[in-house]
This record gives structure tokens, C-alpha cells and sequence, in this order.
């Protein structure tokens, strides 16, 4: 059973720096397709993990729509799954790539309180300070001010708020559900709600700004595979520290293709997330093995 866990753990962790480095290359063709409305750029990711999606579906023969007795927890994470993707493009083509991402990356911390609250998954007070800590961390890359040059930072907190929220409803979906549906499921959904809109603000796109928004959809379809199998596979509290692989990613990116360096008010946030996430990861691990100390002592005595 242990060794079962210890797999089970190894593939969330692989699955999460995958899915990680996938959003983080996907951010960076957001922002190379240029000035266009994010409900647009939303379609044409969605577009493209809905292709892929339902040729998985296709072939193993899995259900398009899932179980009945699933479809509240799939509406309610497809809304804030789309929410969450909204104002992330929204923040990324308006700000520094990392400091959009490392905005994006404050979700693993919610994703923990919000397993406590709905999930009843056990959090306590050095968890708590943590978070805490994430979010002072968060205020220096934000850098508060009363204008309007604050709006796309808030708008980036609050795509990470979707984000965590979409990503508790895949932990309680756990195996209930195979992972293309619930892609197939989000992806559909999106396309349907965010048409209608589309249609209204849709810009015209040149051939390169097509490519860069496919490129997009398919490293796009990598992040949310690799998320949705990460959190199937193990708790938030032993993966999420992973999940900040991605940042690396996306200040190379930034720098590589944009010429973006994050200033230093950034960079000391980052580094307070960074260590904050740290610290909750080996604190977790601390856990893990007086709870596994005590399974062995109560086995023992029950022999």
C-alpha cells in the first residue's frame, strides 16, 4: 500500500512540473499573439484542448458529459476554471510575464485552504501562516497604490482565486472521473459561455497571431492535463510546492523574448512566496512522517 502512495505521489509531482512548465510556455505565446481581447485568446485555448480532449474521450470510449451525480462539482469547476483562465490573459498581457505568473502561482497556497474548508482536509496554524506569509510576498510584486496601474495585479489575484477554486473541485472529483472529461467538460463549457462574447469584441488576427494562439492551446492542454492528473494523483499539500518550477520558466521566457526584467520590489515577493511555499512543503513532509510513526505504533499494539 505504501509503495502504491509513494508512486502515486512521484506521478503527482511529475505531472505538476509539467503542467507548470506547460502554462508557463503558454503564458509566453498569450503575450506574443499581442494586443487582442482575452475572451478571444480564451477560445483558442479552449479550442484546442476541447480537440484533444475528445479524441481522447473517443478513444477509450469515456463519457462526454460524466456521471450525473458529478455535474454540480463539473459546472462549478469549469466556471471558475474559466474565470480563473480570463483573468490570468487579462494580467499577462499587461504586466511583467514572471510577476503575472508568480500572481497566477498563489492558487497551490488557496488550493490548500480551500481543500479545508470544503474538502475538510486537515490545515492548521503554521499552514495558515504560511498562506499568510504568500500573500506579503504577493503585496510587494502588487505594489499597492490608489490608480489604475494596480487593476491588472488585482485582476491577477483574482485569477489565481479561480484557479484554486477550479482546482479544489478536480481534488473532490478525485477518481470519480476520468481526466479527459473532466478537461473535455471545462474546455466545452468555456467555449459555450465565452461565444457570445467573443463574437462582439473579436478582432481580426494575422496568420503569425493564429499560430501563436494554437502553440497556446496545445502547451495550454499540456498545463491542464498535468494539473487535472496532479491533484487526481496526490493532496495539494505534497505537491504544490512543485508548481513553482514554473516561475523559473517564465522569468527565462520573459527575459528571452520580451526583454523583461522584474524589478527588485518583484523579486524580493518572490523570493518570500518561494520560501513560504518551502517551508509549508518540508513542514507537510514533518507531518507526514509522525503520522506515518504513529499508523506503525498503533499497528504495532494491535498485534
Amino acid at each position: 500500500m505504501e509503495k502504491i502512495i509513494k508512486s502515486d505521489r512521484i506521478k503527482g509531482i511529475l505531472c505538476i512540473i509539467a503542467s507548470a512548465c506547460g502554462f508557463a510556455i503558454m503564458s509566453a505565446f498569450i503575450k506574443l499573439a499581442g494586443d487582442l481581447p482575452s475572451f478571444q485568446k480564451t477560445f483558442f485555448r479552449n479550442l484546442v484542448a476541447a480537440v484533444i480532449a475528445l479524441y481522447l474521450i473517443i478513444k477509450h470510449k469515456g463519457s462526454l458529459v460524466g456521471k450525473k451525480e458529478n455535474r454540480k462539482i463539473l459546472i462549478l469547476r469549469s466556471t471558475f476554471g474559466t474565470i480563473g483562465i480570463i483573468c490570468n490573459y487579462y494580467a499577462v498581457d499587461r504586466l511583467v510575464l514572471s510577476d503575472a505568473n508568480m500572481l497566477n502561482k498563489l492558487s497551490p497556497f488557496l488550493v490548500v485552504i480551500f481543500c479545508a474548508l470544503f474538502l475538510k482536509e486537515k490545515i492548521n496554524l503554521k499552514q495558515i501562516t504560511m498562506v499568510s506569509v504568500a500573500f506579503i510576498g504577493a503585496l510587494f510584486i502588487i505594489k499597492p497604490s490608489f490608480n489604475v496601474e494596480v487593476l491588472p495585479y488585482l485582476v491577477g489575484v483574482l485569477g489565481a482565486i479561480g484557479a484554486a477554486l477550479a482546482y479544489t473541485c478536480v481534488r473532490a472529483l478525485g477518481n470519480k472521473e476520468d481526466y479527459y472529461t473532466i478537461v473535455f467538460f471545462f474546455s466545452a463549457f468555456s467555449l459555450i459561455v465565452i461565444l457570445p462574447i467573443c463574437v462582439v469584441v473579436y478582432k481580426p488576427m494575422t496568420m503569425i497571431q493564429v499560430v501563436y494562439l494554437l502553440l497556446a492551446g496545445i502547451f495550454a492542454s499540456i498545463g491542464q492535463f498535468g494539473v487535472t492528473l496532479a491533484y487526481k494523483f496526490a493532496p495539494a499539500k505534497e505537491i504544490s510546492i512543485y508548481d513553482y518550477s514554473g516561475i523559473i520558466c517564465s522569468a527565462i521566457l520573459g527575459i528571452a523574448f520580451f526583454g523583461e526584467h522584474p524589478d527588485m520590489m518583484s523579486i524580493i515577493g518572490y523570493l518570500i512566496v518561494f520560501a513560504a511555499a518551502f517551508d509549508m512543503f518540508l513542514y507537510n513532509k514533518k507531518l507526514d512522517k509522525i503520522e506515518n510513526k504513529d499508523k506503525s505504533l498503533k499497528q504495532i499494539q494491535e498485534k
